[in-house]
């Protein structure tokens, strides 16, 4: 990356982090979606020591490689929900149970320069689990979901984001897989049910958040 545009983000991602702490949540910047893994699994983690752990959607989460270690090292127990061949039903109860986890991962659909956290879900369980329950929480999130404030943070989760997370998965049926745009649906298979805006974190430093220099995820 040139100078300038090296300048430029950590520059931007600096004053997203600031803004962050000053709303009570802890922050850390990495330079890679690795560096970022290494930080959750050997700073992290040993300083609050789960026992258990689940994770809401996130392909910056899949990115730090943090799962894939997790569930090799086999040392705290892990709630899997999005594990394929499961009945929905039995997915939806792991869900539930996963909201009294000691740690839960999760990525973020925007940050503001404010230091708020903005998210849509389709079921909930990803925002719930930012919200309350889990003792711990860790986000992700990379230099792209930096924005401005909450009218650019709903129009990129709205105009982008979630467009493009229907079109990834398979077998949904929005509006907006055919026009990669929204309109406001009533489809059985809506994505864009609940919106979350986290403005600080409560207790102080039980969510954590990781502003990665790169650029990942949806």
């Amino acid at each position: 990356m040139s100078d300038f545009l090296t300048s430029y983000w950590v520059k931007r991602i600096e004053r997203c982090r600031a803004a962050l702490a000053a709303n009570n949540f802890a922050t850390v910047v990495a330079d890679t979606a690795d560096d970022a893994g290494r930080i959750i699994l050997d700073d992290i983690l040993p300083a609050i020591s789960p026992r258990s752990a689940s994770w809401g959607d996130s392909m910056t989460l899949h990115a730090t490689g943090v799962l894939e270690r997790l569930a090799a090292e086999g040392n705290i127990g892990i709630i899997r929900t999005f594990e394929p061949g499961v009945p929905r039903e039995e997915i939806i109860e792991r869900r539930r149970r996963a909201l009294l986890v000691d740690v839960f991962f999760t990525g973020s659909n925007a940050v503001t320069e404010a230091g708020q956290l903005v998210n849509l879900d389709m079921v909930g369980n990803r925002v719930a689990g930012i919200t309350f329950g889990p003792r711990h929480v860790i986000i992700v999130a990379g230099r792209n979901k930096i924005v401005a404030g909450l009218d650019e943070a709903m129009r990129r989760i709205r105009d982008y984001a979630a467009p493009a997370n229907a079109i990834r998965h398979t077998g949904w049926n929005t509006p907006c897989i055919k026009t990669a745009r929204c309109s406001d649906c009533r489809s059985p298979d809506r994505i864009c049910n609940v919106w979350t805006i986290t403005e600080k974190s409560y207790p102080k430093g039980r969510i954590t958040v990781i502003l990665i220099n790169q650029d990942l995820g949806l």
